[in-house]
């Protein structure tokens, strides 16, 4: 807000909730991540998206920037089921591809929805309230 947003995206801090329906070995790798163990994948297909790394997501990576590639080469890899089933399911966080933002390195517990939602607003209040204030009179 304070930099003039006027929403945000934050479906990696609410994987990591007691509440996601998904396996709590994820959730704990999104704790553990640091926001540098992403991967950005399907760039070269024109379909970028940016994914927890893994050995899947680097393999994936390495073949798409293959001379050539399709993605019909990594389309088994990359397959939905496979990270529902292996990954959400399972919680084996090697076992597929699966979404997860940057921001997963700023989140530092598994809460529930009620808690991430009332630390969003306190904040916003405190820097409503605390910091804009001192940077106007500045």
């Amino acid at each position: 807000m304070a930099l003039g947003a006027s929403a945000v995206n934050m479906g990696t801090r609410f994987m990591a909730t007691t509440e996601a329906p998904i396996h709590a070995n994820v959730k704990q790798r999104i704790v553990d991540n640091s926001e540098r163990d992403t991967v950005l994948v399907f760039r070269e297909f024109r379909n970028t998206a940016r994914v927890a790394r893994n050995s899947i997501s680097e393999e994936i990576a390495e073949i798409s920037r293959r001379p050539g590639a399709t993605f019909d080469d990594v389309a088994h890899l990359a397959s939905g089921v496979r990270g529902r089933e292996r990954v959400y399911g399972n919680g084996d966080v090697e076992g597929g591809l699966w979404w997860a933002g940057q921001a997963q390195g700023l989140i530092d517990n598994i809460a529930d929805c009620q808690d991430v939602v009332d630390t969003i607003i306190a904040e916003a209040r405190r820097i409503i309230t605390d910091t804009l204030p001192d940077q106007l009179t500045r």
